[in-house]
């Protein structure tokens, strides 16, 4: 961490962290369905949780059922399916939309994908009702971009233009609903909540979902922190190697950061 950044955080009032989970706070999974709650993470999160100047927001690709399952801490924010899904630290739940609004198309889009990918190795179709995700990670490299292209290729033709997005990454495709994203998630909480302005917002993120938010965190004289082992071309303040990293900072943070 900086110098400068880290005595902008040190000499704040309060702090509201936005922080992604997979490939921020947490390794990979080898599929989006292992789910697997981890202790030392949950104890650190209560402890960020419990702080009395430190609001918490978990913003997440992941369905909201998964990230209950894996951050099940009251009292917190928690943003599934890029915030289409949200759980307000009172406990009330909501979605953008209902779902039945978009479902028959992801239904038709996870038709194409399952028949592009039928017989191929290394491929995993992740329906998360809201979305559908085609993953590439374990697949030969050619035939990945071989497959995603004729996927993006189908579901173009398959998907309303406006209303629904597709959604890129490393061996990755995912169409989605164009409410979808964290940009506009982000913006929402940090509006309709009165006393946003009384905190220095700081959003840690590993990829392009989160760099959508970056620019609103910016906006607000915020700092974004991009998680990610090489240089990249996602402009942040603060670049993490890890996420053993992001926890490292988060427990020094939780023991300095002044109540």
């Amino acid at each position: 961490m900086q110098p400068a950044i880290q005595h902008k955080i040190d000499y704040s009032n309060r702090l509201w962290l936005f922080l992604d989970y997979d490939g921020t706070l947490a390794d990979f999974a080898d599929t989006p369905e292992d789910i697997h709650p981890d202790p030392e993470l949950i104890e650190l999160l209560e402890r960020l949780s419990q702080h009395p100047k430190i609001r918490l927001t978990i913003i997440s690709g992941r369905r909201l059922n998964d990230i209950e399952r894996l951050v099940p801490i009251k009292d917190i924010i928690l943003a599934g399916t890029y915030g289409i899904e949200l759980h307000m630290s009172d406990g009330v739940r909501f979605n953008s939309l209902p779902l039945s609004s978009i479902r028959p198309v992801i239904e038709q889009v996870k038709a194409a994908w399952a028949e592009l990918m039928d017989d191929k190795k290394g491929f995993h179709l992740e329906d998360k009702k809201w979305t559908v995700a085609l993953h590439a990670r374990d697949a030969d490299d050619d035939l990945a971009d071989a497959t995603l292209q004729d996927a993006r290729a189908s579901a173009e033709k398959i998907l309303p233009l406006n209303d629904f997005v597709l959604l890129g990454g490393h061996k990755f495709l995912e169409a989605a609903p164009s409410i979808a994203n964290k940009r506009d998630s982000v913006r929402y909480l940090i509006e309709s909540s009165p006393d946003s302005g009384n905190y220095l917002l700081v959003y840690v993120g590993d990829d392009d979902k989160d760099e959508r938010a970056f620019a609103v965190i910016k906006e607000y004289g915020g700092i974004t922190c991009i998680v990610q082992t090489e240089s990249h071309n996602i402009p942040a303040d603060v670049q993490f190697q890890s996420p053993q990293e992001v926890r490292h900072w988060l427990c020094s943070l939780v023991k300095s950061f002044p109540e």
